[in-house]
């Protein structure tokens, strides 16, 4: 993996967000808002160490943590303003993006399999045909959803041939576990938890359909602070390699927030999640790219909206680090 001092990144995505002759940035704000999030363990890991706090004390100002359950929440915040900083998969912060969401997306935390199709430990369900007529709890505008259309679009089904329940995640699991749905579009660190507490079975999986572990910032922040977004992206990076180095600490910080047993934790992190990317390039482009047009298939996005023009427009920020 190609090592980049945090001073040297921070110049590198500097260049990629000051355009040349661009007006001089408003005036600092009084604090920045950022979430933090189970599916992202690099936010816990900032959080915990308070590098944001040490980076931003000369300046007098404050960091403000929100956590979010899900993209769709995260998506809200940003689209409210409630947070400048969100973190989401790529294709639920596309889905936003053609919606009218006004965000960018700056950076890679992860390259996970969050989510795959869960029935319990007794159920007859074995493939995603088995679906058709079953009650499936989903979160809608999260990458659990997009995966779950993508699923039944391969195998002949819309949404219309299921019962979408619409739940949070961990409402979804709740909901499976005791038998008040047949199936879940599935979200870690639940769904590690109720495959080992639970017997619950992930009968589908697909990780390349699984789209990146995205930072998002919202347009007009980006647009009034680059400067503030480049500094952010480079503590930001500095996480993501201490997290790397350091796993038994990233292990105790994730327990220590979320509550869960070893064994749930070490399948989320060492199974599922991998923290050895951090710039958006061609492999994020191309898997948002192909969940959106799997989802203009399916319906979900409209056949005149133009979706590669829409992920050009959302990835217009990427940060510029050079290839291994």
């Amino acid at each position: 993996m190609f090592e980049i001092s945090r001073r040297g990144f921070a110049v590198l995505v500097a260049g990629a967000l000051v355009a040349p002759g661009a007006v001089r940035a408003a005036d600092a704000p009084k604090q920045i808002a950022i979430d933090w999030a189970t599916y992202n363990p690099v936010s816990i890991v900032l959080k915990e160490k308070g590098l944001l706090e040490k980076e931003f004390a000369k300046d007098g100002i404050k960091i403000v943590w929100v956590q979010t359950l899900g993209s769709n929440k995260a998506l809200e915040f940003l689209n409210a303003g409630s947070i400048d900083f969100g973190s989401t998969a790529g294709s639920a912060a596309l889905v936003a993006r053609i919606n009218g969401n006004p965000i960018k997306s700056v950076y890679v935390y992860s390259r996970p399999e969050w989510t795959a199709l869960v029935t319990g430990k007794d159920s007859k369900i074995t493939k995603v045909a088995d679906l058709k007529g079953k009650r499936v709890a989903v979160t809608r505008g999260t990458d659990p959803h997009i995966f779950l259309v993508r699923a039944l679009l391969d195998a002949g089904l819309t949404e219309k041939d299921i019962t979408p329940v619409l739940l949070q995640h961990p409402d979804g699991k709740t909901a499976l576990v005791r038998g008040d749905v047949d199936a879940w579009a599935g979200l870690d660190p639940m769904m590690a938890q109720a495959e080992i507490e639970d017997g619950v079975k992930l009968f589908y999986r697909k990780p390349e359909a699984n789209t990146w572990g995205i930072l998002n910032v919202r347009e007009q922040f980006l647009k009034d602070h680059p400067d503030i977004v480049r500094r952010v992206l480079a503590v930001y990076e500095e996480a993501r390699k201490y997290s790397l180095a350091n796993y038994d600490v990233v292990k105790r910080d994730f327990i220590a927030v979320t509550k869960l047993p070893d064994n749930v934790v070490d399948k989320q992190l060492k199974e599922r999640t991998e923290l050895t990317h951090n710039k958006i390039g061609e492999p994020q482009r191309e898997s948002i790219l192909a969940a959106g047009l799997a989802l203009q298939q399916a319906g979900v996005i409209q056949p005149n909206v133009d979706v590669k023009a829409n992920v050009d427009a959302l990835l217009d920020a990427q940060v510029p680090l050079p290839t291994n």
